[in-house]
């Protein structure tokens, strides 16, 4: 037997695992990392967080990322070197950061890639005949195995692409086996670039799980804030839109989007919602010279309308649901305000409560999704609509 396949049964049959999960958003802040033990598997996983930080990434390496991102036309070869610079940088920050923390990569069993996306295509968005959902992701699982001397799982979106899913929202796999608690209807509500949420019923039925993307979570705010102040990536605790007034006629054009007249569940990504979009809704409302702050107000409604709207459609008091928030949005008070104000019948916490960090939520995911790969099997949601029952990961050995 290959001696890495050796190495990977035992891993498997170890009664914990150490695995890190990786994961770099639309954001480009940073790298999070999270350094998880894992027990079991599937609705027997019990995980515990043993280290977690956000490593920045360097003013050049962000810019790079960002030339190719949801970008219809970009260099092959630029991609192509991404793929492998990527992967290197994420190799060599684990790295750095486990020696920060004192922990041994002799240690670490698996390592978990999210990758870096740069372009989202279901078929919703493209319309093309005869042509499938697509989604990609770059970061190349193998240098990060070869740098680190650690199997690496990567490639998480693709099997979910060829079973029919769309790619999006993974989430709703960790939230089910980490969060599902009988006698309680949970919200599970990530808000990054794009919002999602997953639904956990109180019943704890997996068939009853259900999961979507939502609209814009921080992604127009964060591109438009970019655009104006180049040396800012996004409006910390929403400083600058809390002096502004809600433009009514902007707000109305920005909400007639047709995505959120299509139905659940959905994906979309920053390929519909990005500064391109809200240039022309300025353009058609005559309100191109409308002050920065304004703009920011209008889009903090914009986002918290779209995330509330879609909760309102799929639950109402009956469901007395706790929404569980996660995701950089979260620490926006301006777009946190209007989401709770636009949902009386809700609780609101964050996922603390339950033991994961919300900043380490989807880097934790990955982790788990690795652990689920190497020693579970997939996770049966029936005929669930969009959830197919898969396992996810590519395996990449290092030698």
């Amino acid at each position: 037997m290959n001696p890495q396949l050796q190495k990977l049964y035992n891993i498997a049959n170890k009664p914990s695992r150490l695995i890190i999960g990786l994961m770099s958003g639309t954001s480009f802040d940073g790298l999070d990392v999270a350094l998880c033990r894992f027990k079991n598997w599937g609705l027997a996983t019990e995980v515990e967080v043993l280290h977690f930080e956000t490593v920045a990434f360097e003013a050049n390496f962000k810019e790079e990322i960002k030339s190719v991102f949801i970008k219809q036309q970009v260099s092959l070869q630029k991609v192509t070197l991404l793929n492998a610079t990527i992967g290197l940088t994420f190799g060599n920050l684990i790295i750095k950061t486990l020696k920060k923390w004192g922990v041994d990569i002799a240690s670490i069993d698996i390592i978990a890639s999210h990758g870096q996306t740069i372009f989202h295509t279901p078929i919703s968005q493209h319309k093309l005949k005869n042509q499938p959902n697509a989604t990609l992701q770059i970061g190349d699982g193998d240098h990060i195995a070869v740098t680190t001397h650690t199997i690496t799982l990567s490639d998480f979106r693709q099997k979910h692409v060829a079973t029919g899913g769309e790619g999006a929202p993974l989430a709703v796999y960790g939230d089910y086996l980490l969060f599902s608690q009988k006698g309680e209807n949970r919200i599970m509500l990530n808000i990054g670039g794009i919002a999602n949420f997953t639904y956990l019923p109180a019943s704890a039925n997996a068939s009853e799980v259900f999961s979507t993307d939502v609209g814009p979570g921080n992604t127009l705010i964060d591109q438009y804030i970019q655009k104006k102040y180049p040396h800012k990536y996004y409006d910390k605790d929403a400083e600058i839109a809390s002096t502004g007034t809600v433009n009514q006629a902007l707000l109305d054009e920005l909400l007639k989007h047709p995505f959120f007249g299509l139905g659940f569940p959905k994906t979309t990504g920053p390929e519909l919602f990005n500064i391109s979009y809200l240039e022309t809704a300025l353009q058609n409302t005559n309100n191109t010279a409308l002050a920065v702050a304004d703009v920011l107000a209008t889009l903090c409604q914009f986002s918290g309308w779209a995330i509330a709207n879609a909760i309102k459609k799929c639950f109402n008091a009956s469901h007395q649901p706790i929404v569980y928030l996660s995701g950089g949005g979260m620490y926006n008070p301006l777009l946190v305000k209007h989401i709770v104000s636009q949902l009386p019948f809700a609780q609101f916490k964050n996922t603390s409560s339950l033991g994961i960090h919300p900043d380490a939520k989807e880097a934790v995911l990955f982790a788990l999704l690795a652990n689920e790969n190497i020693c579970g099997n997939a996770i049966d949601f029936g005929t669930n609509n969009g959830i197919p029952s898969i396992v996810m990961g590519k395996i990449s050995f290092p030698i």
